[in-house]
């Protein structure tokens, strides 16, 4: 007679017990693997199908998750004609009279190597020291489907009734999860009506409580190129009568940026900041000080004796956090026309491109914004220059619902109980596609998003690391948020 008794609440201590323990013993490992595969989201290699990578990621997943032989679990992984596979869970309610849903996501693509790497690191080279996952993808978001089962695994082994629960682990994210809507047009029926999504594909404000994500910036990206001739031409010859390419491009982005400040000029890209997210943004910055902005690797140099470091566009900790989640920026992410400097002559040179990445406020449409950024930088172009604008991915930034008084119980509790404070609001500046479709979608959803990308985490960028210290206490705080589910 050795048959558990169901019980309404979940130990915290044995739930972290069992869930440190997966960690070390068995998530350390898959993740390591998961790290070592170039499974580069489609935008960054149009031969994902031929070269496999994407789906050898998939492939494992499903097989880690189906080997652990979660009790009412089926599994499914989803294909699409022309599109990135998908994995589907979907986990069976030991709540007898419950008809609610939980939905967990995350993705397993990943952003490309970039450069800058630390000597004894690499992209596709994991490395595991003092607690930290170092390589491409694993904080943004292997994890996320190894993590999300271990968080039910927690619950299952404390006999906590549950409500159903789904997943979708999709392969398209870094690329603006062009392929996710008709994914879930198709499973729609197979959903049902979705009461709790649990999203890890965010970030933290530190590595010492729960943070949950307030808001998401959106995103509109696209090319611009600049042509003034058909070839190159030498420089002492023509520069002076012919328009640098350069040029040109500086004038057509004062047309959208102040360089001098870097805000967006035309006021179609702003909006105004919730009352609720600006009082949200105060408690936020009283907790993290001037650590909003030294957590990035500013450059620094010797300057007199003494060592100077690049600064930020603010060092007041609410105006930092309000412009890297509210605010609309331009970034140029790449450049082309440009030969390395070791191979360039004394040529006017034909044409220069950029890739823009402008971050949009969470309540601009990006699709609307795409257009009047298209119309902006290519009407009356200087000197009659062939100026053209190719979109690139765009999606809607996100506002969290309201707070429901239960969930914000079980965020508090999850975050005393497994890192001892109370959990953080932390509004994000980066954009996971989606979080809008799923608000519009289920607008009764309370949205639990939140991640692993702390302090110097540097998702996309060189030395990416997972904290597994804080993933261990998240998973916890995940299956903790689960029970309480009303």
């Amino acid at each position: 007679m050795n048959a558990r008794i169901p019980t309404s609440t979940l130990n915290p201590v044995d739930a972290y017990t069992q869930v440190s323990a997966q960690w070390d013993n068995d998530l350390v490992r898959q993740l390591t693997d998961y790290i070592r595969i170039p499974a580069k989201s489609p935008s960054f290699d149009p031969d994902w199908k031929q070269h496999g990578y994407i789906e050898t990621v998939m492939r494992n997943a499903a097989a880690w998750v189906q080997a652990q032989k979660v009790e009412g679990l089926t599994l499914e992984v989803v294909r699409l004609e022309g599109r990135t596979p998908l994995l589907f869970f979907e986990i069976a309610a030991t709540r007898p009279e419950s008809a609610q849903t939980v939905l967990m996501y995350g993705h397993l693509d990943k952003q490309p190597e970039f450069t800058g790497w630390r000597k004894d690191l690499g992209p596709w080279t994991p490395r595991y020291e003092d607690g930290k996952l170092f390589g491409r993808g694993g904080a943004d978001d292997g994890y996320a489907a190894y993590a999300s089962i271990a968080a039910v695994q927690a619950l299952k082994s404390q006999n906590v009734p549950h409500p159903r629960i789904v997943g979708l682990i999709e392969t398209c994210e870094e690329s603006g999860s062009y392929d996710l809507l008709p994914y879930v047009d198709t499973l729609r029926p197979r959903l049902g009506e979705i009461d709790l999504v649990i999203c890890l594909d965010s970030g933290a404000g530190n590595y010492d409580q729960l943070w949950l994500t307030s808001s998401l910036r959106g995103l509109a990206s696209g090319t611009l190129r600049v042509e003034i001739l058909t070839e190159g031409v030498h420089s002492g010859d023509a520069s002076g009568l012919v328009p640098s390419s350069f040029r040109i491009m500086r004038q057509v982005l004062d047309r959208l940026e102040d360089s001098a400040t870097g805000r967006l000029l035309p006021e179609f890209f702003h909006c105004e900041v919730p009352a609720d997210r600006q009082a949200q943004v105060r408690a936020t910055a009283a907790i993290l000080g001037d650590e909003v902005y030294k957590r990035f690797p500013w450059a620094h140099y010797d300057c007199a004796g003494a060592t100077a470091f690049a600064l930020p566009t603010t060092t007041d900790p609410v105006q930092a956090l309000l412009k890297r989640t509210w605010s609309p920026t331009l970034s140029v992410t790449g450049a082309e026309g440009f030969p390395a400097l070791q191979d360039a002559g004394n040529v006017l040179r034909p044409y220069t491109a950029f890739k823009l990445s402008l971050r949009l406020p969470p309540l601009v449409d990006a699709a609307r914004a795409v257009q009047a950024l298209k119309h902006l930088l290519e009407d009356n172009a200087p000197y009659q220059a062939r100026v053209t604008f190719e979109p690139g991915g765009s999606a809607t930034g996100w506002n969290a619902p309201a707070t429901a008084p239960w969930f914000e119980r079980a965020l508090n509790d999850a975050s005393q109980a497994h890192f001892g404070a109370p959990c953080g609001y932390i509004g994000q500046g980066g954009t996971i596609p989606l979080m809008s479709l799923l608000s519009e979608g289920f607008p009764k959803s309370q949205m639990m998003v939140c991640g692993v990308l702390g302090p110097n985490s540097n998702a996309h960028g060189p030395n990416e690391f997972l904290h597994v210290p804080y993933a261990k206490k998240l998973t916890a705080a995940v299956a903790h948020v689960i029970a309480s589910l009303p």
